[in-house]
């Protein structure tokens, strides 16, 4: 009986990260920049103060020599202590709605809370009222060939 590789078995290791400063965050943010994900990923939790969305983002992390063969992951990004959260320039009442995560920002407010907005392409935003920042990345799945074949390209 043949098993399927596993992602533990790999050279590189899945991403496990936490954001508590914005130097943090913007690290996260770069991983995350072109990660897509459908509207039903997005979960937001009002009694545990918890957003999360199951991202496909784009494997940033791997060496330009290896990029000739685009990868991606599917990961959880994690927000908790989430006071309120808002979006705009999108219709959630649309299922099949794929969404693209452009990057991820913090306004800071007094005492740590703050303001997490989540650019998305389009003119869309998700913004998020925090009491502290607290953030994680995490990949849940293996590594898979990016369906489009290409790295993704942004117009300066």
């Amino acid at each position: 009986m043949s098993e399927d590789a596993r992602f533990e078995d790999g050279r590189e290791r899945p991403v496990n990260l936490g954001a508590l400063d914005t130097e943090d965050l913007q690290v996260i943010s770069s991983l995350v920049q072109d990660a897509v994900f459908p509207l039903t990923e997005l979960s937001w939790h009002p009694r545990t103060r918890r957003f999360a969305l199951l991202l496909n983002r784009f494997r940033w992390e791997l060496p330009a020599r290896l990029q000739q063969r685009p990868e991606r992951v599917q990961s959880v990004l994690a927000v908790d202590d989430v006071q309120r959260a808002a979006s705009y320039g999108f219709d959630r009442s649309d299922q099949s709605l794929v969404l693209s995560l452009l990057s991820i920002s913090f306004e800071p407010g007094e005492d740590g809370a703050g303001t997490m907005l989540l650019t998305l392409a389009g003119d869309g935003a998700i913004r998020l009222s925090v009491e502290a920042l607290d953030v994680t990345l995490r990949d849940v799945t293996r590594p898979y060939a990016a369906p489009s074949g290409k790295v993704p390209q942004h117009d300066s």
